[in-house]
């Protein structure tokens, strides 16, 4: 499998997933705006709706779409428990949880990313994010995940979209929950973090540690020499 991504998007999130089930994979960057991979190639060649994720199976087909990549991801390693079981209420709850995070977390941080909105406008975004964040805190101030004890898709997908909020200036420390879910996940506690887990590395690191290390830095370094890669539009993150 090849996923195509960016730094400072919502493609940390299948690559999170991909990291955490150890699946074999090819990393290919894209530059935002010139749309050139780190491979030589052209992204809308791949995705047409020229924005990151997008898996590309050993197949030749293509699946774009966070969400949809993390789902099929968890359904390809069942036994890892990243999603619950495929036509199970849980996964409905779990869909409701996707689309919760798309529409109204990440939709809502996208337009802070756009240097032309101004700023005042930008203010009643910032008003309705938080109101947001609210409702995340009610449901994280009784559980560690969003659907419950163990870290799951859903949690890879609502991280990733809140560690963009350090380049807003936003304080998660503001929602004390969400700080301390941002902090569990980081310090791998909370979601079955084993020195002999997945993802390979450091035998010292825990299983999410490396995770999100190893998703993280190559985020980082497989980037390294191309252009900025902030967002200028909602659509590509």
């Amino acid at each position: 499998m090849k996923l195509y991504s960016a730094p400072n998007t919502c493609s940390l999130s299948p690559h999170i997933v991909l990291r955490e089930l150890d699946l074999p994979f090819e990393l290919v960057m894209v530059d935002n705006r010139t749309k050139r991979t780190s491979n030589g190639g052209d992204f809308r060649a791949i995705n047409p709706k020229g924005y990151v994720a997008a898996l590309q199976l050993d197949n030749g087909e293509v699946l774009t779409e966070g969400p949809a990549i993390v789902q099929y991801l968890a359904d390809l390693r069942p036994e890892a428990a990243l999603a619950p079981v495929s036509g199970s209420w849980q996964r409905v709850r779990l869909q409701e949880m996707l689309n919760y995070i798309g529409t109204e977390i990440h939709a809502g941080a996208s337009p802070l990313f756009n240097a032309a909105i101004p700023d005042e406008v930008k203010a009643i975004f910032r008003e309705r994010l938080f109101r947001r964040f609210g409702e995340i805190e009610s449901t994280l101030a009784t559980q560690d995940h969003l659907l419950g004890p163990l870290f799951g898709v859903a949690d890879a997908y609502l991280y990733t979209v809140l560690l963009w909020m350090e380049l807003f200036a936003i304080d998660i420390g503001r929602w004390p929950a969400i700080a301390a879910y941002m902090a569990r996940i980081a310090a791998s506690c909370g979601a079955g973090g084993t020195p002999g887990g997945a993802g390979g590395g450091d035998p010292d690191l825990g299983r999410d540690d490396r995770m999100l290390f190893h998703a993280r830095q190559d985020h980082l370094t497989k980037h390294a020499g191309w252009r900025n890669p902030l967002i200028v539009s909602p659509v590509i993150a």
